[in-house]
């Protein structure tokens, strides 16, 4: 294994395609030959170019793998790079990404999943896992039972590997010390965080349902909510609804979610799933407690009433209770937020990952 591609065509930047720039900069570290094939108008494309990373521009949607001429340019793109090692994680990759590299002869076909929702038992699905893919990496737990829903007859379980998300802590740990300069400016009370893209998925509608109850009780706060989609509209008439517009603040795409983390008291996650939520990680290792919904794979990060706190799915009272418990008290937030970090050294650092990564594409998987 020499030569690698990581292969993103996705034009926003979202956890996928920060996991992909990661992962190609650790590889790249350990001296394999790595290269992205993304869409040249995605960021991806450009964070890559940025630092020097070299890019390979094509455009990929749900119908490519019908196109003979993409197959063709991804073909000899593959030959000429001695492309020995394939990763891909979005379902728009998937079949033109798994077709064309063993096309090309292109020994390790990996298929990184990383969404929570069943894949689809479908005649190609079902081709593409049992003859073309070679190794299957789910990011949690509850990511490879859904792999494993529909395609049960198609993938042995045991070739699943789960490998959870890894962090970069240098990024927290040599960060300058400064706030978020918005946080720093607007904040008041307790400091609330969330950071996700602005979907009915990451269900910020709840927060701000949330945001209502703690106003209610009477806790003085501020929300602070990082992200772009769009759900944004819909958001800003629910804060209006209940007039919220001096506790709750959209504050669009943060770049440095690290100075984010460290800027807030308390991160909070409505989301109604998650394949893995590595915004918990972030905000845990800064030392941040978490209160999130006990739902799909948030239970593997989270150790509920320990790094901080699991509601019950979508109870938003029992979640501004939690919350309300960790803003009267410092001390917990402390025990909370010094757990967090420990178990983040201990179980979701980005170089271990890598490692266990690397370990198993070395691995020869039987999938017969």
């Amino acid at each position: 294994m020499k030569n690698i591609c990581f292969f993103n065509t996705v034009k926003f930047w979202g956890g996928g395609e920060k996991l992909h720039l990661e992962y190609a900069i650790k590889f790249e570290e350990k001296g394999y030959h790595v290269y992205l094939v993304s869409d040249k108008n995605s960021t991806l494309s450009e964070k890559g170019k940025a630092i020097n990373l070299p890019v390979f521009n094509i455009s990929a949607g749900n119908l490519s793998f019908l196109n003979p001429l993409k197959y063709f340019k991804l073909f000899r793109f593959f030959k000429k790079e001695k492309t020995d090692t394939i990763l891909f994680s979005s379902s728009q990759d998937f079949k033109l990404g798994a077709i064309s590299s063993k096309i090309a002869g292109v020994r390790n076909i990996v298929y990184l999943r990383g969404l929570a929702t069943p894949i689809r038992n479908t005649v190609i699905n079902r081709i593409l896992f049992k003859h073309f893919v070679t190794h299957i990496v789910a990011n949690s737990l509850e990511t490879k039972r859904t792999i494993l829903t529909h395609l049960k007859k198609s993938i042995d379980a045991e070739t699943v590997k789960v490998i959870y998300h890894g962090i970069d802590l240098n990024i927290f740990d040599n960060h300058p010390g400064n706030l978020c300069f918005p946080v720093a400016e607007k904040g008041g009370g307790i400091i609330l965080g969330n950071a996700g893209r602005l979907t009915l998925q990451k269900g910020q509608h709840y927060l701000i349902e949330v945001a209502n109850r703690l106003k209610q009780k009477g806790i003085r706060f501020t929300l602070f909510i990082a992200g772009i989609g769009e759900m944004k509209s819909t958001l800003e008439k629910l804060i209006e609804k209940y007039h919220l517009q001096k506790e709750v603040v959209l504050l669009g795409f943060v770049e440095d979610m690290a100075g984010f983390m460290r800027s807030i008291d308390i991160f909070v996650l409505t989301s109604c799933w998650e394949g893995f939520g590595y915004v918990i990680v972030e905000a845990m290792a800064a030392g941040k407690p978490t209160v999130a919904f006990n739902i799909t794979s948030n239970p593997e990060i989270i150790i509920d009433n320990e790094t901080g706190f699991l509601a019950d799915y979508p109870d938003v009272e029992m979640m501004s209770e939690r919350i309300e418990l960790l803003s009267r008290d410092e001390n917990l937030r402390a025990k909370f937020g010094k757990a967090a970090r420990e178990r983040v050294e201990k179980n979701f650092q980005l170089d271990d990952r890598i490692t266990e990564l690397e370990d198993y594409l070395l691995t020869e998987v039987d999938r017969n």
